[in-house]
């Protein structure tokens, strides 16, 4: 009789998972649909259009008919549990979608037959190229009568690689599809399927030199001998399967599961996650063993919140057995939990399972100290283990938003930050410059979803205007600062003298502050509070009302007094001495410059550049992306896109879209750095 631990590892091996990624518009829903339909998990195919799919049950989404969530789903097919994770498209949603990554062996990458490759399947594809997946395309929509299916797959291979090899081939006008793999004979859509068979099998032995000789020798290697060079062949790179379905009529989703079931890594085959042991610049790389005997390390890659059901927090089991009844620690808390009930989630509904192995995607409810990113462990060694962060788009569309009702700061800072908790792309920031709290995320439609979120699920309603430009501050010479703060009231007097001199850093480099005070000419106990006046101006500025940020501040010389010297003089001296040396290192104000790709008509790209350059934005690039369309990529100053969707769609009949990343801080024109500065006085003067 099979051990328990054998039996945990034959239950690990049949396990898969897949996150579903890609443009919007290209099926990811519907694919999902089809395969639940496919393997009996749901008894019909739901329609987006008539808000029925598992995946979109928010109420959201099946208003805008768009996923916005990564949603979660799991199905059995032929004794395989397969997790699937169906992601949003649209790149204001990359918040959601990115995370789905660290919980899957295979990306899977949909692209519209008719639109062909667009900007988000490039970036899904870089994405998961980073974190060492293995990778399936999914070209959809197969019955499309406009889809050149053969002129796609060529764009496919041009555009990532020869190691780009349909497994199955489209026949009888997309409405059924012909393994290559295993199988060598019949004609398809787009040619014969011995020539596909053949260049698979090449691809594949290519990792193996012992397969290569057999090949070489006999002319053929049977495909059932092949599982191990094929997984080495997806884990490397070396290969990237495309397969093609029709979502709508349900052709190629058997086929796409036998493949998810026969051809894709189980959790041994993959490549394992970056772990890392240690915090900063001392952690050293460590990999979770995907062995259900081990202990538990589990990765919360999502969490979510509602004013109803709690907090849900969602992981990925990476070693050991997770267990209904387990004791667990969060990250390195000292305090464990219990899990009373483990679940696996289908769409909106919550399925309690006894366990979960390597490979499975489980959730707990209604702890509050889980956050996203987590790492759960049941072992003292594990207490400083993490995943190598993610890389996600910074966010810098901005709104300023305030409660409709005066006395609700506190509650609306509290829904917010439950919403961004949930979403690693949506930040919140109380500007002590301008006293807003300003909401950031990945574009116009990211911020206008929270907005419906918080009315519609929250029942809270905000005001909200566009915020001031994120400027900085900083200086492009060395300077030297100097003030003395004496006071003399009649009783105790105050008294304080601070010399330091100031230089610029490099850009991104920040701050940095320095004692080198000789002597006891300023008593160490008063050189925190020559900081803290310091880092007063850093926050509030000193030209303009923005954060100087790039200059490193060297505390050289002061004089104190035995009796009168206290901390609140010597932090008034640093902060005067600093706006002294500020004024003497020639200051600038410097703005934020994004990288901007903008995707439009071909026949609007002559528009779209020109205006970009009207914005003292500059053109890095164009290309043409398929089905009409091109995409134009720059860069452009922050502070000239206000309103911008509106005038793209005036240039392209509504048919642009954009998308925006923090590049970098450069320093904005002199006549711009005069009217910032006569703003401050301005303000100054009626304060």
């Amino acid at each position: 009789m099979p051990s328990r631990s054998n039996g945990l590892a034959a239950e690990m091996e049949a396990v898969r998972t897949l996150a579903l990624v890609g443009a919007c518009a290209s099926g990811k829903t519907s694919i999902a649909e089809a395969l639940l339909h496919e393997a009996g998990a749901i008894g019909a195919r739901g329609s987006v259009e008539r808000g029925t799919t598992v995946s979109d049950h928010d109420p959201l989404e099946k208003r805008m008919q768009h996923s916005l969530n990564a949603t979660l789903m799991h199905l059995a097919h032929d004794g395989t549990r397969i997790h699937l994770i169906d992601t949003p498209g649209g790149a204001d949603f990359l918040g959601q979608s990115l995370p789905a990554l660290e919980a899957v062996e295979t990306a899977a990458i949909v692209v519209n037959a008719s639109a062909g490759i667009e900007p988000m399947t490039l970036r899904m594809m870089d994405y998961a190229a980073s974190r060492h997946l293995a990778r399936l395309i999914v070209v959809n929509r197969i019955d499309d009568p406009g889809a050149d299916l053969a002129s796609l797959l060529a764009q496919i291979q041009a555009a990532f690689g020869r190691e780009c090899l349909p497994l199955n081939l489209p026949a009888a006008g997309g409405t059924r599809v012909i393994d290559c793999f295993y199988n060598r004979e019949g004609e398809s859509d787009i040619g014969a399927v011995d020539a596909a068979h053949r260049a698979l099998v090449e691809q594949v032995v290519e990792v193996d030199a012992a397969f290569v000789e057999r090949y070489l020798n006999d002319g053929d290697v049977d495909a059932s001998e092949l599982h191990a060079p094929l997984e080495q062949a997806l884990r490397e790179g070396h290969l990237i399967p495309v397969c093609f379905i029709s979502a709508r009529s349900g052709a190629g989703a058997a086929e796409l599961l036998d493949i998810i079931v026969k051809l894709l890594p189980d959790p041994s085959e993959a490549n394992p996650p970056d772990f890392l042991l240690g915090e900063g610049a001392d952690a050293k790389p460590m990999q979770a063993r995907p062995d259900a005997s081990l202990h538990v390390l589990a990765h919360v890659f999502k969490v979510t919140s509602d004013p109803y059901v709690g907090k849900l927090g969602i992981m990925r089991v990476h070693q050991g057995t997770l267990a209904s009844d387990s004791q667990l620690y969060i990250g390195d808390g000292r305090k464990p939990f219990k899990v009373g009930h483990l679940f696996m989630l289908q769409g909106k509904d919550h399925v309690e399972v006894p366990r979960a192995v390597p490979g499975d995607i489980v959730a707990v409810a209604k702890v509050e100290e889980i956050q996203f990113d987590a790492v759960l462990h049941d072992a003292a060694e594990d207490s400083h283990v993490h995943l190598a962060p993610l890389e996600f788009p910074v966010p810098v569309h901005g709104l300023a938003v305030e409660p409709k009702r005066h006395g609700d700061e506190q509650r609306a800072w509290e829904i917010l930050g439950k919403l961004a908790a949930e979403d690693p792309c949506l930040r919140i920031e109380h500007v002590a410059a301008t006293n807003e709290t300003v909401l950031y995320g990945l574009g116009e439609l990211h911020l206008r979803m929270v907005l419906d979120r918080l009315r519609e699920v929250y029942r809270f309603e905000v005001q909200t205007r566009p915020p001031r430009i994120a400027y900085r501050e900083t200086v492009t010479a060395p300077a030297e600062g100097h003030h003395r703060h004496k006071k003399q009231t009649g009783g105790a007097g105050q008294f304080g003298e601070v010399f330091l001199r100031i230089e610029p850093l490099a850009r991104g480099d920040g701050f940095e502050f320095a004692d080198e005070v000789r002597g006891g000419a300023i008593p160490g106990q008063f050189i925190p509070a020559v900081e803290k006046g310091v880092r007063e101006v850093l926050a509030c500025g000193a030209i303009a009302g923005y954060p100087v940020v790039d200059v490193r501040v060297v505390v050289h010389d002061g004089k104190h007094h035995s009796v009168d010297s206290k901390d609140i003089a010597f932090a008034t001296a640093g902060r005067k001495a600093f706006m002294a040396a500020i004024r003497e290192a020639r200051p600038v104000v410097l703005e934020p410059i994004v990288q901007i790709e903008i995707v439009a008509p071909e026949h609007a790209v002559g528009d779209v550049t020109s205006d970009l350059s009207s914005r003292r934005g500059l053109v890095t690039g164009t290309s043409t992306i398929g089905a009409g369309a091109a995409a134009v990529r720059g860069q452009v100053p922050m502070a000239e896109l206000a309103s911008y969707q509106s005038r793209l769609n005036a240039m392209t009949s509504g048919q642009g879209r954009y998308t925006i990343a923090l590049s970098h801080y450069e320093a904005v024109p002199p006549n711009v750095q005069q009217v910032l500065m006569a703003q401050y006085r301005g303000r100054e003067e009626d304060q």
